[in-house]
């Protein structure tokens, strides 16, 4: 078997978006492939590592048609265009092959290789295994408040996602294939794999600085991910919307009785701040309803138009007539 190729059989997929990561590749492939090459020696069945090229502007192609070379495990899949890394992931689990399950972790080291033995002994009996993240003092103060507000709310609405835990985790062959079978194109995969209700676990890790490059993650793609996770995974904020409504009709009867009975009394008196503050209060309300319900209409035009998420411009395991084909 030539080196450039994977091998035909995989127990283990290991999918790992990227997106303009050239500076941390050579790091992150020196770390995970004793890890995985340790675990062949143990008897693990073979194992792909599917690295998802989100669209790179930077030499991330280069860099990895390089290790390709003395890699054979290592797989590229390039995607056309930037289509976000919750697409990426989901462009991973569509093309992996791993009979056993699938492994996804990011690309920039703050997700150790290390704890990948301790997540696949944790699988025997469990269909999902989620790596939780013990210690996040490498992340600002702000990130570690904005997560931390995030699971809250996430947890208050019913979701089910543990605590801490994102994207690195290991799922079995069928919960791969349940996602693959959902009808919705923009998962929030964090959130949709607790849902499904398989057996889990979690394992513990401490999270470690960024290898090299710099977060592709800033504080307004950290916003508009939390607000796809929560409108895609719950109704609650529209019952949410509902609820406000229902509190400002109250306080709106309220106030005129207030305002009957003071009249009666010939007791009122004209005044612009009182009213100046109920009309904030109820606009306020009304648009953010609309804000609210705005969002689900979004969500749904774009389920209408079921366009594809994203298209892949390439396969390093597929031969050319086979590149270019969209998925959802």
């Amino acid at each position: 078997m030539s080196t450039a190729e994977s091998p035909p059989d995989v127990a283990l997929s290991v999918v790992v978006p990227a997106f303009d990561e050239a500076e941390v590749l050579p790091a992150f492939a020196q770390r995970l492939r004793p890890v995985l090459d340790g675990l062949l020696e143990q008897g693990l069945g073979g194992y792909e590592v599917l690295v998802v090229d989100d669209g790179s502007s930077d030499p991330t192609p280069v860099v990895l048609a390089r290790l390709r070379r003395d890699w054979p495990q290592l797989r590229v899949v390039r995607l056309r265009a930037n289509a976000g890394h919750q697409a990426a992931l989901s462009a991973g689990l569509a093309r992996a092959r791993g009979r056993g399950g699938v492994l996804t972790m990011d690309a920039d080291l703050q997700d150790p290789p290390e704890v990948l033995p301790r997540m696949l002994a944790a699988a025997a009996g469990n269909d999902v295994v989620y790596a939780v993240r013990e210690d996040r003092s490498v992340d600002s103060v702000l990130k570690r408040l904005t997560a931390a507000a995030f699971y809250r709310l996430v947890s208050a609405l019913g979701g089910r996602a543990p605590a801490q835990a994102g994207d690195f985790r290991f799922t079995s062959r069928v919960v791969v294939d349940t996602v693959l079978g959902l009808p919705e194109a923009h998962r929030v995969l964090r959130l949709v794999v607790p849902d499904l209700g398989f057996a889990s676990t979690t394992v513990g890790y401490v999270r470690e600085a960024r290898g090299a490059g710099r977060t592709k993650y800033p504080l307004g793609r950290m916003l508009r991910l939390s607000l796809d996770a929560i409108t895609g995974s719950s109704t609650a904020p529209l019952r949410l919307a509902s609820f406000f409504g229902l509190g400002g009709a109250l306080l709106t009867f309220l106030l005129l009785l207030y305002a009957l009975v003071s009249f009666a009394l010939g007791s009122t008196v004209p005044g612009w701040t009182s009213t100046l503050a109920v009309v904030a209060g109820v606009g306020t309300l009304q648009l953010l309803c609309l804000g609210v319900l705005g969002e689900y209409v979004g969500r749904l035009y774009v389920q209408l138009q079921n366009r594809p998420t994203y298209l892949v411009a390439s396969d390093s395991l597929e031969d050319p007539a086979d590149r270019g084909q969209a998925r959802t």
